[in-house]
């Protein structure tokens, strides 16, 4: 323990003695692992932000009917025919309708489905919004307002009213954000909506939506279910889309299969559907860690430099050591020591810089048009890149002091004293 001791006391001595060097060590580590906080806490922010805009509003399973023209032909059929070359020219779609068949009871079902979280029906409508002689092409979805907000963060993305407003009206429309300002409207205006049936529905605008996205804004409003059935003039089992929100997204792929197989209907999954989204986000990370990781990586090369140049410096100490009956080990652990405590040191002043800076960021004004609902720069404060970047100043402060210090547990104190 005494050994120990002195030890320590040597490794202080020569830090105080340096303490300019020992200083800018020290900074390294800070400005480092600072900078690696900020950098990965903003990168990851943003990142997440970008990924709910898609990712929040997009169901893990997403089924519909599609119109197409049919697989088999009639002249597939004959056998005759099965061996020569078939050509047939302007295949027409089959006579089929967009609902879903029997979607009641294929709601029932998948409720039943121990993967599923929730399921959100819907019905959309295609339809001119009517100003004076204007007339502007949109789509109006018919939904479930309330099980839209518990799974998908509907109100995330209302700028003005409420969900309960819209639930509270059957008659009343959360309009697009872009149709809002095109046509003039606000809460308590009236809109006329004429469906391709020709008939006209004046409808009270309860609120306005926006996605961030300007190609949906400007075509895309919500009603109630029921005021959709009623604008097709159908009845309360026609659904035209199934949205599905599972416990676990990986099982996405796997249940939109299991629908396609047993049902006969189209099924998409969130990661066919956002495939080169995901694309995009992944390259995205993949930029930042190799960005923070080079960060680090330069600041333990920069310790490096600088106790292996306090090595050369203190050749004489070294040899004084050695002569005075300290061993190869002791001095090793004395430049490994003084690395640890520029790595404690630098770290967590890194990580208190990098937490500062981080919430100076986080409460920095963001207004954009295109996120009405973001007020400031989005930043992660996840516990796991503090826990990563101390314990990466404290492994690379190790490494940078155990190198050079190999060299001086060899310095053969007898060459030191010939060569003064």
């Amino acid at each position: 323990m005494k050994e120990l001791g002195l030890l320590l006391h040597i490794t202080r001595t020569h830090l105080i003695s340096r303490f300019k060097q020992s200083s800018i060590a020290a900074l390294g580590v800070t400005f480092g692992i600072g900078t690696f906080i900020i950098l990965v806490s903003f990168m990851t922010g943003l990142n997440g932000l970008l990924d709910g805009l898609i990712l929040n509003r997009t169901p893990h399973v997403h089924i519909y009917n599609e119109i197409k023209p049919s697989e088999i032909q009639p002249l597939d059929q004959i056998e005759e025919w099965n061996n020569a070359i078939n050509i047939v020219r302007s295949i027409k779609p089959k006579q089929s309708q967009l609902k879903i068949h029997n979607a009641p009871a294929l709601i029932k079902q998948l409720k039943n489905d121990q993967r599923v979280m929730g399921i959100c029906p819907q019905v959309g409508v295609k339809v001119f919004y009517l100003s004076s002689s204007i007339e502007l092409n949109g789509l109006v979805n018919g939904i479930d307002p309330r099980e839209e907000e518990r799974l998908f963060n509907f109100e995330d993305y209302i700028t003005e009213g409420s969900v309960d407003a819209l639930v509270r009206n059957k008659q009343g429309i959360l309009i697009g954000a872009g149709v809002a300002h095109k046509l003039s409207l606000v809460i308590g205006d009236r809109v006329q909506l004429s469906t391709p049936k020709g008939d006209i529905f004046p409808l009270k605008v309860v609120g306005v939506f926006q996605s961030g996205l300007a190609e949906v804004d400007n075509i895309q409003s919500y009603v109630n279910l029921s005021m959709a059935q009623q604008l097709l003039g159908e009845g309360s089992s026609y659904i035209t889309d199934i949205n599905l929100k599972l416990h676990d997204i990986n099982k996405a792929p796997q249940m939109a299969g299991y629908i396609r197989d047993k049902f006969q209907l189209n099924a998409i999954d969130i990661k066919e559907a956002n495939a080169q989204f995901e694309t995009g986000t992944t390259i995205r990370n993949l930029i930042t860690y190799a960005v923070s990781i080079t960060l680090l990586i330069v600041a333990g090369f920069g310790i490096y430099n600088i106790l292996n140049m306090l090595i050369y410096e203190k050749m004489n100490d070294i040899a004084i050591l050695k002569a005075t009956g300290f061993s190869g080990k002791d001095v090793q652990k004395i430049f490994i020591g003084q690395a640890m405590v520029i790595g404690i040191i630098g770290g967590l002043l890194g990580l208190v810089l990098g937490f500062f800076v981080s919430v100076l960021i986080s409460n920095t004004p963001f207004v954009t048009e295109a996120l009405p609902t973001i007020s400031t720069y989005p930043v992660n404060f996840y516990p796991e890149f503090y826990i990563i970047g101390m314990s990466f100043a404290l492994a690379s402060t190790f490494l940078a002091g155990f190198l050079p210090s190999l060299r001086a547990k060899h310095i053969d104190p007898v060459e030191i004293i010939r060569k003064q």
